[in-house]
């Protein structure tokens, strides 16, 4: 295991509001586990990571996600864990909406806290939806079709340009309102639901974008996860295939695999150059069968929330990475544990009831490697406990406001029953027969 300066705590920070986000727990434990104090700006209390032994204090979230109030929690951490105003803190964004909240290095906060060298225009460059179809389009990499409607009657018609169905995405998602019931991601599968989607613009607070669905299959979903460090280097960056995922075909990972992709993994670093990126990073890529082409699908400038599946025999990941290179430690390079593989056990059963047949067979090269849960841990059983409670009870709140929705739409008089989704649409013409416009639209 490499050297740390266990001296310099850690803040993890996550301003969004899920409990389930198993990556804040998987940073408490690589760092804790490495002797590094670990504190975190989280949700509640309350959250399965609060459980954990390896988390030294739990601090509740800004009621807003202002970055001036960000910092003066942050200050108020850094003098409750260090004894001396000039004591170092590392922070740790877990979200987008604090990675670039701290990348606005508000007044006192850049210096007390270790944080990589970047702006907040360049990680909008790449965590807005819209900016990365640009961003993609002018760096010439592979990423679907995407429109930027102007109106209800325009989206769906760019919708039907794109082939129905199409994935709906809200291009700064960190701006939708809690319990809204909008997702950041969607796939749409009629002209009315499409209209109907436009229409909550203004609730969702960002432009809505539609893209191309690149069809879903066996061994087309692969990730990329990396530390950029101070230099522009990449030690830690590797490739991993998604094998399960939450919601099927268009969500996070429940099951990964460490796998080699010399394709994916070109791409990547050459974007992260010509960005020049510093820090974290998490990005999606699915293979488009009709091209062979890796399109990049996301980029999140922070770790993702599976970023423990690239732990290598030494322990080192790129959380660890990050502590290394901002305490002025070497960052060693990978040593690569192909075969490897992560399961997060909740989205994991989810996916499995939805697809149980699914296989896949390991790659030759692969190790016998474990696989190690987001939850489960023999040295830290706790958060399995809390998280399993926590989830049953929101499967069950979601349950019945389902019941309840169903049994109101029976209760409506003349309540018409819904309209099958219609069958996949050409990719030219119009709802009208008119040619489709294509205003916005990025074609790479």
């Amino acid at each position: 295991m490499p050297s740390f300066d266990t001296s310099v705590p850690t803040v993890l920070v996550r301003l969004d509001r899920n409990p389930f986000h198993h990556g804040t727990l998987g940073a408490t434990r690589s760092l804790g586990r490495a002797g590094i104090p670990v504190h975190a700006v989280i949700e509640s209390s309350t959250s399965p990571v609060a459980r954990s032994r390896y988390i030294r204090s739990i601090h509740e979230r800004p009621a807003t996600n202002s970055p001036s109030e960000l910092a003066v929690l942050l200050n108020r951490i850094a003098d409750e864990v260090t004894d001396t105003p000039s004591h170092p803190v590392l922070a740790v964004p877990l979200d987008d909406v604090s990675a670039l909240a701290l990348a606005r290095r508000p007044t006192g906060l850049a210096s007390r806290f270790l944080l990589p060298e970047q702006t907040e225009e360049q990680l909008l460059r790449v965590a807005d939806k819209a900016a990365l179809a640009e961003t993609c389009a002018d760096l010439g990499l592979p990423h679907p079709r995407t429109e930027l409607p102007g109106g209800a009657d325009e989206a769906a018609a760019m919708a039907w340009s794109l082939g129905l169905p199409v994935v709906a995405k809200w291009s700064r998602p960190w701006l939708l309102p809690p319990g809204c019931g909008l997702r950041s991601t969607s796939i749409v599968r009629s002209l009315a639901d499409v209209r109907e989607l436009y229409a909550r613009t203004p609730e969702a607070g960002s432009r809505l974008l539609l893209q191309e669905l690149l069809p879903a299959g066996r061994d087309l979903d692969w990730f990329f996860h990396g530390y950029v460090d101070s230099a522009g280097r990449c030690p830690t960056g590797a490739t991993g295939r998604k094998e399960r995922s939450w919601p099927d075909g268009a969500g996070l990972t429940a099951s990964g695999r460490w796998a080699r992709n010399p394709a994916v993994d070109r791409t990547a670093r050459e974007l992260l150059g010509a960005l020049d990126y510093r820090g974290v990073c998490d990005l999606d890529f699915r293979l488009n069968r009709a091209t062979g082409a890796y399109h990049l699908l996301d980029f999140n400038p922070r770790p993702g929330a599976q970023f423990r599946l690239f732990t290598d025999p030494d322990g080192l990941d790129v959380v660890r990475a990050l502590h290394l290179d901002l305490t002025g430690r070497p960052v060693p390079p990978h040593s690569p544990a192909y075969g490897r593989r992560i399961l997060v056990e909740n989205y994991a059963l989810l996916s499995l009831l939805a697809s149980p047949r699914r296989r896949y067979a390991p790659e030759p090269g692969d190790t016998r490697a474990r696989t190690e849960c987001a939850w489960f841990a023999v040295d830290d059983p706790l958060p399995l406990l809390a998280m399993g409670r926590s989830w049953l009870a929101h499967l069950l709140r979601k349950s019945l406001a389902a019941l309840r929705r169903r049994l109101g739409s029976r209760r409506t008089p003349g309540a018409v029953a819904p309209v099958p989704p219609p069958a996949r649409a050409p990719r030219t013409g119009s709802p009208d027969g008119a040619p489709g416009r294509r205003r916005g639209e990025v074609d790479a």
